[in-house]
């Protein structure tokens, strides 16, 4: 069974992991490849205008197989550098994809997303939870340390204090505390979720392609940048923009009192 389900409607590609047997345990043979394909087909394709990122089952996903880590087998098989290229060529290959994903990523986060897991929700641009979603970092519960660049991701979501709070005592916290540490947006009940989380989606897809990509990559590229280097990549990026026949059509629709319809040129 693949561990990836790609589904695209009305300029939206919904991915779901999809072991629900396991939790969506992600650490298999392959789950990089996976994700690369997955998202390198997204970027290469200009119709595709957000995407979403969601789990089958009860669960977002509940992070590395531990059955593997106890066996010794997959990704934590071999020696300690056989086990760190494992992470290398195949577990942080899921993560790269994701970062590098061109167009916006909502987490629909629907279950648990505990460790890696947690991780993959932290690389989306926005979460939605259901109410029955919890969160964590348990790494160090298993004599880990957080190998997937959490400790860069999460202080960014949540804030230095509160990364360290979760890292440092294993803690799952639920939906509420979640929301209400802005780890997401909103919280849902469960039969809500992918209604809500299409809904949001179907907003970001309105907006022009061009400039949404291009909004996106700022805001990456934003966070290793002076301000300086900022104003000036808005700049030089917004002077592309005012030669866009999306932007003609925005200003058009404005005076006209109608909605725009963008259409990527």
């Amino acid at each position: 069974m693949p561990l990836l389900t790609v589904a695209t409607t009305n300029h939206i590609a919904t991915l779901t992991l999809n072991r629900p047997e396991s939790m969506n345990a992600l650490g298999q043979a392959g789950d990089g490849d996976a994700f690369v394909d997955a998202c390198d087909a997204i970027n290469s394709d200009r119709n595709i205008r957000c995407a979403i990122l969601t789990g089958a089952g009860r669960a977002f996903s509940a992070g590395g197989d531990i059955k593997a880590m106890q066996n010794r087998t997959g990704n934590f098989a071999g020696s300690p550098a056989d086990i760190a290229d494992g992470y290398r060529t195949n577990i942080h290959r899921m993560l790269r994809a994701l970062y590098d994903l061109r167009v916006p990523l909502i987490a629909a986060i629907n279950g648990p997303a505990i460790g890696l897991g947690g991780d993959l929700a932290c690389l989306a641009d926005m979460r939605i939870a259901s109410t029955s979603a919890k969160f964590g970092v348990t790494f160090l519960k298993l004599g880990l340390v957080p190998g997937d660049g959490g400790t860069w991701l999460l202080p960014r979501v949540i804030g230095e204090a509160r990364a360290a709070q979760l890292f440092f005592t294993g803690e799952v916290i639920d939906a509420q505390t979640m929301l209400e540490w802005g780890f997401v947006s909103r919280a849902v009940e469960p039969d809500a979720l992918m209604d809500e989380t299409q809904a949001l989606a179907e907003k970001v897809a309105a907006m022009p392609p061009a400039a949404l990509r291009q909004t996106k990559m700022m805001l990456r590229q934003g966070r290793g940048l002076s301000y300086d280097g900022a104003l000036e990549l808005a700049a030089s990026t917004q002077g592309l923009m005012h030669h866009t026949a999306d932007h003609e059509e925005g200003v058009a629709a404005l005076i006209e009192k109608r909605a725009p319809d963008f259409k990527g040129a």
